[in-house]
C-alpha cells in the first residue's frame, strides 16, 4: 500500500521508523511548519521532519490543511492509506481522501481519554493502566471505529515521561499490526463502546493553570499531579517568591504545618505539607536555575 504519514513530535517518529524498517511503502510525510524557538528564535524543525529527511522522504508542511495547493499535492501521491500519529485535527477533505481511509494512533484505550493529553491525564487520575488504540478517523475527534488496541501498565511511581516512552513503543507495534491487517483484510473496524458522559474520562489540553499545585489537596492527588506533568509541562509552586518546578517527590507523613508550608534541614530534604500528609521533593528546578536533585539544590540555596 502507498502510505502517507502525518505526525510532529518524537512520539510519532517511533511509528514512522517502525513502518520504514518493516518495508512499508511510505511515499510522503506531512508535518508542522518550522517554528522559531529558543532564545535566539532560530527556526526549529519537527522531530518527524528531521527523521523523514534523514530517510530521504518528501515532506509537506502546510500552514492550512484546507489549502487547495496542499490538497492537490496530497492527491498527487495517490495514497491508499494515511496514518496520523500526534498531529493536528484533520478536515474531512484530508482524512477521507485515501481508499482505505485514515487511521490514527491514540495513546489511550478509547473511548477513555479522548483529547490532546491522554498520557498526562491518565497519571493525574491515578490510573494503573493505559494503552494505545488504532482507529479510523471520522468527523468528531477520537470517536472513529476501533481497529486494534493494546493495554499498557502504569507503575505507582511512573511519570508522564516514562509512560510516554512505553506507549510510544507500544503504539509503533500496534500500528504495524494494524497496517498488516488492513492490507490482508483481516481486521474489522468496531464502533467504540457507548459510555454515558459521567463514565467518560476526558484528556483536554493542559494549560498553565492545570500545573499550579494546590497543597490543600490530598497527598495522593498532588503526587499524581506532579508525576502526571513530569517532565513536561511540569507542576509548580512558589518558594520564597520564586517559581519552583517540581519533577519528582516522595510521600511522607503529616507535618504540623498548614498546607503549602515547608520544612527543611537545609541539607537533605525539603518537604511541603498537604491536606493529609506531606511530599518530599527529590527533583526540582528553581526559576532562573537548571534542574537539580534536592541535595545539590539545598547545597546552594539560602532560605530567608
Amino acid at each position: 500500500m502507498r502510505i502517507i504519514f502525518m505526525g510532529t513530535p518524537d512520539f510519532a517518529v517511533a511509528s514512522l521508523h517502525a513502518l520504514l524498517d518493516a518495508g512499508e511503502n511510505v511515499v510522503a510525510v506531512v508535518t508542522s511548519p518550522d517554528k522559531p524557538a529558543g532564545r535566539g528564535q532560530k527556526m526549529h524543525e519537527s522531530a518527524v521532519k528531521k527523521y523523514a529527511l534523514e530517510r530521504g522522504l518528501p515532506v509537506l508542511q502546510p500552514e492550512k490543511l484546507r489549502n487547495e495547493g496542499f490538497l492537490a499535492a496530497l492527491r498527487s501521491y495517490q495514497a491508499d492509506l494515511q496514518i496520523v500519529v500526534a498531529f493536528r485535527m484533520l478536515p474531512e477533505a484530508v482524512w477521507s481522501m485515501p481508499a482505505k481511509g485514515t487511521i490514527n494512533v491514540h495513546a489511550s484505550l478509547l473511548p477513555q481519554y479522548r483529547g490532546a493529553a491522554p498520557i498526562n491525564h491518565a497519571i493525574i487520575n491515578g490510573e494503573s493502566f493505559s494503552g494505545v488504540t488504532t482507529f479510523l478517523l471520522q468527523q468528531e475527534i477520537d470517536t472513529g471505529n476501533i481497529l486494534l488496541s493494546k493495554k499498557v501498565a502504569i507503575g505507582p511511581d511512573d511519570t508522564a515521561g516514562i509512560l510516554h516512552d512505553r506507549l510510544m513503543q507500544a503504539g509503533a507495534e500496534v500500528l504495524l499490526e494494524t497496517v498488516t491487517a488492513l492490507r490482508n483484510n483481516t481486521v474489522t473496524p468496531v464502533p467504540q463502546p457507548h459510555l454515558a458522559e459521567t463514565e467518560l474520562k476526558a484528556a483536554p489540553k493542559i494549560f498553565k493553570t492545570d500545573c499550579l499545585i494546590d497543597w490543600n489537596n490530598t497527598t495522593d492527588n498532588v503526587f499524581n499531579q506532579i508525576r502526571g506533568l513530569s517532565p513536561y509541562p511540569t507542576a509548580f509552586t512558589t518558594l520564597e517568591g520564586k517559581v519552583l518546578k517540581i519533577f519528582e517527590t516522595k510521600k511522607g507523613p503529616a507535618l504540623d504545618l498548614a498546607p503549602g508550608a515547608y520544612r527543611t534541614d537545609g541539607k537533605n530534604y525539603l518537604s511541603f505539607a498537604t491536606r493529609d500528609g506531606s511530599l518530599s521533593i527529590t527533583s526540582l528546578q528553581l526559576e532562573g536555575k537548571r534542574k537539580m536533585e534536592i541535595v545539590e539544590f539545598l547545597r546552594g540555596f539560602r532560605f530567608e
